[in-house]
């Protein structure tokens, strides 16, 4: 049953078991509501939960346990015979779940009948082409050992899910039962339910901690897989960035330093353009607009956060581009040879970040207390005065952490740097050559016919995890000053 079908079905229950509940406990007030404990809407609530919660939990914990049950089950049925010497038994059972996948495909578009799919003496030159047929990535001509497992994939995937389907129904069925034998007069429904839903309040703020927790394990184990094809010395240190297809392991060179420093490189320039155009107009706009000037100014230079990079990008490539290759190219001063440079991605980076910088820094030099100024004016200082030496020094930590939040929104930018900085993984000085960053790179090693069984894909998730620490390293840094050096006002 899909899945989308036994979440239906749980809500319907739950759904019922609200009127159901309801009316077995205004039946056993007599009617009267004024004799219940609880407001009669508790009671169905609480059938409602009781009938919905641990199915959906029931259903969740087994759609995570599943996928490990059938690769430990299906890796057991692989001899080390069928591993190849430069791949692993990961990367061949990621190939088995590509197989089954592409046969449950191939059935559902009439490439092959079920019984084909399933048989045993299956030719292997035919069902890789009919798995390419139905839009299959298919990396080689699928084996013999290959086969059978995706068959005993599919076979495990189709009964642990008619099972699951039973047991969440079941478990749907007995909480509606549990929830309507307590739905009486005398019960304490309102306080049931509403732990309950403290508990729902718990549950939705872990996710972002369990979410967290999720993206870390997966770039941990795929970046592992991939330091066991490629030597991670050769990975941190090497000088080239040159991936290729050819073949398993091939003879790549994924040295990750020109990366590193075209991310870098981008930054700076980003930086470089949007702290002091951010800052200065968030000096401008909390100590000297009016109030009617920063009603309007402020608003409109937000809306530059709410375009899409893709719109940055385009601009970058279509307007900034050409025209800083009108200025600095052949016919002015002659050192820039194409319009996708880091000059043209870091300018429009520079751009999108100027809100970033300029609301943060507003909220901070607004926080910096009035009577700190006021003493200062009655010092004698003028207001640049005042500005240059007591608000700015105050406002100094939460500023230097704002500048280190955009730096990490810097460096995780994707589509500017596609269309704006080329695609060149080099190590250089000059800001008008084409230079790529971590982000775009991994865009481009997981797209397109791509051997995803060989180190030069998997090496996307180890450039994953490299960013991933870089800028949870800046986040954790521009946390510290701002805790450190902030002031306390009263």
């Amino acid at each position: 049953m899909p899945i989308l079908w036994l979440v239906l079905i749980v809500l319907a229950l739950g759904a019922v078991g609200y009127i159901l509940g309801r009316q077995r406990a205004m039946a056993s007030a007599g009617g009267d509501a004024r004799h219940l404990h609880s407001l009669p809407s508790y009671y169905g609530s609480n059938v409602a939960i009781k009938a919905v919660v641990p199915a959906l939990v029931l259903m969740v914990i087994w759609l995570l346990v599943q996928p490990v049950y059938i690769n430990t089950h299906v890796s057991g049925m692989l001899s080390e015979t069928a591993i190849p010497d430069n791949s692993s038994r990961g990367l061949v059972m990621s190939e088995v779940r590509r197989t089954a996948e592409g046969l449950s495909n191939a059935v559902n578009q009439g490439l092959m009948t079920e019984e084909f799919a399933t048989s045993a003496r299956a030719d292997m030159a035919d069902v890789t082409q009919r798995l390419k047929d139905a839009g299959q990535i298919v990396t080689s001509e699928v084996t013999q050992p290959i086969m059978r497992a995706a068959q005993e994939y599919r076979v495990l995937s189709s009964s642990l899910q008619l099972y699951m389907s039973i047991a969440v129904i079941l478990l749907a069925l007995l909480g509606a039962a549990w929830g309507l034998r307590e739905s009486q007069k005398d019960f304490r429904a309102r306080n049931t339910v509403e732990f309950s839903v403290r508990m729902l309040l718990i549950g939705a703020a872990s996710i972002a901690i369990l979410t967290t927790l999720g993206i870390v394990l997966s770039l941990v184990f795929n970046t592992i897989e991939f330091f066991r094809l490629y030597p991670a010395a050769d990975f941190f240190f090497g000088l080239n960035w040159a991936p290729s297809f050819s073949g398993r392991g091939g003879s790549s060179d994924l040295g990750v330093l020109p990366l590193l420093w075209g991310t870098l490189y981008i930054s700076i320039v980003a930086l470089a353009v949007a702290v002091p155009i951010g800052l200065f107009a968030a000096i401008y706009l909390s100590e000297y607009a009016s109030s009617r000037v920063r009603s309007v100014a402020k608003p409109m230079l937000e809306v530059l956060a709410g375009i899409p990079t893709i719109v940055y990008g385009l601009f970058a490539l279509l307007t900034v581009g050409p025209m800083l290759l009108k200025v600095f190219g052949d016919e002015g001063l002659g050192i820039m040879q194409a319009g996708t440079a880091v000059m043209t991605a870091g300018l429009v980076m520079g751009i999108m970040l100027i809100p970033f910088v300029s609301s943060l820094s507003d909220d901070i030099i607004n926080a910096v207390p009035q009577s700190m100024r006021d003493g200062s004016y009655g010092l004698g200082a003028t207001k640049s005065e005042t500005i240059k030496q007591v608000v700015m020094p105050a406002a100094l930590p939460g500023i230097v952490g704002a500048v280190l939040l955009a730096a990490s929104r810097a460096i995780g930018e994707t589509m500017i740097v596609v269309l704006g900085a080329g695609a060149a993984a080099r190590l250089s000085l000059n800001p008008f050559e084409a230079m790529t960053t971590v982000t775009a790179k991994i865009v481009s090693q997981l797209t397109g016919d791509a051997d995803f069984a060989s180190p030069e894909a998997l090496v996307a998730f180890a450039l994953g995890m490299t960013l991933f620490v870089i800028t949870l390293g800046l986040n954790i840094f521009a946390l510290f000053i701002v805790r450190k050096y902030r002031e306390q006002y009263e």
